[in-house]
C-alpha cells in the first residue's frame, strides 16, 4: 500500500500532471490514494453490411435521352423518356417516384459518378443552346 499524500500537493500534482501529460486518455492517469480502475476496452461496432441487389433476368433496359422531373412536397418524380428526331411527340418508358433526400442523394451519386468518368475520358461538353433544342414547343402535326 502507498503512503497517502497530502490532499493539496495531491491536488497540485495532479493539476500540474494535466498539463503535461500525454496520455492519449481524457485526462490521463491521475494520482490517487486508490487503485485505478481498469481502462474500459472499446467494443467494435460492426461496419456497414454489404447490400445484397437482385437484377431480374428479365429486366429491359430502357434507354432515355429526356427526363422530365416534377415533386411534391413528400415526393420527386422523374419521367424518363425518349424524343426522337423529327418526332414532335416523346414518350415516357418508365417513371421513378422516391422521396426528396433519396432524390437528393441521388444527384450526389450522380455527381460523384460523372465526376469519376471525367476523370477518366474527360469533360463532357455540353451544346449551346442546348435548353433551346430540347424544350422548343414541337411543331404542330
Amino acid at each position: 500500500m502507498r503512503p497517502r499524500m497530502n490532499p493539496s500537493l495531491l491536488h497540485l500534482f495532479n493539476l500540474f500532471h494535466l498539463l503535461l501529460n500525454d496520455d492519449p486518455r481524457p485526462g490521463g492517469p491521475l494520482m490517487s490514494d486508490q487503485p485505478a480502475a481498469p481502462v474500459p476496452t472499446p467494443v467494435p461496432q460492426p461496419g456497414p453490411q454489404p447490400m445484397q441487389i437482385e437484377i431480374p433476368a428479365n429486366l429491359d433496359a430502357v434507354y432515355s435521352n429526356f427526363a422530365l422531373i416534377t415533386h411534391s412536397p413528400s415526393e420527386v418524380i422523374v419521367d424518363f423518356a425518349r424524343i426522337l428526331p423529327n418526332v414532335p411527340k416523346a414518350k415516357v418508358y418508365a417513371r421513378v417516384v422516391m422521396t426528396p433526400m433519396n432524390a437528393k442523394l441521388l444527384l450526389r451519386a450522380l455527381a460523384d459518378n460523372l465526376g469519376k468518368f471525367e476523370a477518366q475520358f474527360g469533360e463532357i461538353i455540353l451544346p449551346t443552346n442546348l435548353a433551346d433544342q430540347l424544350f422548343k414547343p414541337p411543331k404542330p402535326e
